[in-house]
């Protein structure tokens, strides 16, 4: 009910105005976005590859109301590839296709992400495609098939959400295209008709998700992790679900997976021991490192997946 609720909250204009007036709220949400500026996140990059971790830039913002704000979101990107680029860093960038243009026009959200792909393919960057509701599964893994087969991209993948019934087919599916793909459980509300309505239940598909993930990478040669950091391997198991990253480990070791081969990913300002110690352990980690000055929904989002992460909210809310 309260994880419903603060979803809720996530989309609600009205809650967006009052909370981001609160300074408070920034310092909390500060612990999760790395800064509103590209250059704050970059510092962040820099200071996690100091320690072995790898990372994926997100300049935050979602559903844009305008094509004028898609192509600015479009040139936004554009930029991050440019940066990483000249910075050197180890990193590549996470995307979501409604702040490209999807919810407006199909054809312009296409337009726009084969820029961004044209860009980062000539930098040598990944661009990773993340997943949101599910009204935007189908849309948003038929633009990434388009751009495999129409531009020959390679340097690009998706996310699977393991909280979505139907993701053991779309997983069979994108694995037959040696598709990258970042497994999470999900971080929208679902109706019970499409998305398992126990944690029990999405925890047992992500382990099954996880098995199907290491034997296709398996089955065509087991990729690695490049070695500038920037490419990751076809599994990438983004929890911070201890038992998640247990199971993944146990089943990579039974089947052979080498470690270069299997990545961890996990969120900016959750679980550094859990990240610096699967990075001492030889395990490509990789950080999603989130900027920019629409950090509301994505900051609010966080708060209904742990209820520490509440809590934490709630103290700072109390001090001040």
């Amino acid at each position: 009910m309260l994880r419903a609720f603060l979803i809720y909250l996530s989309k609600a204009a009205w809650a967006r105005r009052t909370v981001t007036q609160w300074m408070f709220a920034w310092r909390a949400a500060s612990r999760f976005v790395a800064g509103e500026n590209l250059d704050d996140a970059l510092r962040v990059v820099k200071s996690l590859n100091a320690k072995g971790i790898n990372a994926t830039l997100d300049h935050l913002g979602e559903h844009t109301s305008t094509p004028e704000r898609a192509i600015q979101a479009t040139k936004d990107i554009l930029e991050i590839v440019d940066a990483i680029d000249r910075a050197g860093v180890r990193s590549n960038v996470s995307i979501k296709l409604t702040q490209i243009g999807l919810a407006l026009d199909t054809e312009l959200c296409a337009q726009n992400l084969f820029r961004i792909l044209d860009n980062s393919r000539r930098r040598g960057t990944f661009i990773r495609i993340d997943m949101e509701d599910a009204q935007w599964v189908d849309k948003t893994l038929g633009l990434y098939l388009q751009a495999m087969h129409e531009c020959s991209c390679e340097n690009i993948g998706v996310v699977i959400q393991s909280y979505l019934y139907r993701s053991q087919d779309d997983v069979r599916k994108l694995l037959l295209e040696n598709t990258r793909i970042r497994l999470c459980k999900g971080a929208y509300k679902e109706p019970e008709d499409i998305a398992f309505p126990r944690k029990k239940d999405v925890d047992a598909n992500f382990d099954n998700l996880t098995a199907m993930l290491i034997d296709g990478s398996i089955a065509v040669g087991s990729p690695t992790l490049s070695e500038d950091g920037k490419i990751p391997p076809i599994p990438a198991i983004g929890t911070h679900d201890e038992k998640r990253v247990v199971y993944a480990k146990e089943y990579a070791r039974r089947k052979g997976l080498a470690k270069a081969a299997l990545e961890f990913q996990m969120l900016h300002g959750i679980r550094r021991d859990l990240q610096e110690g699967l990075a001492s352990e030889g395990y490509p980690v990789r950080i999603y490192v989130p900027y920019g000055s629409e950090w509301y929904p994505y900051f609010v989002r966080r708060l209904a997946e742990r209820p520490a992460n509440l809590w934490f909210f709630l103290s700072n809310m109390v001090r001040n």
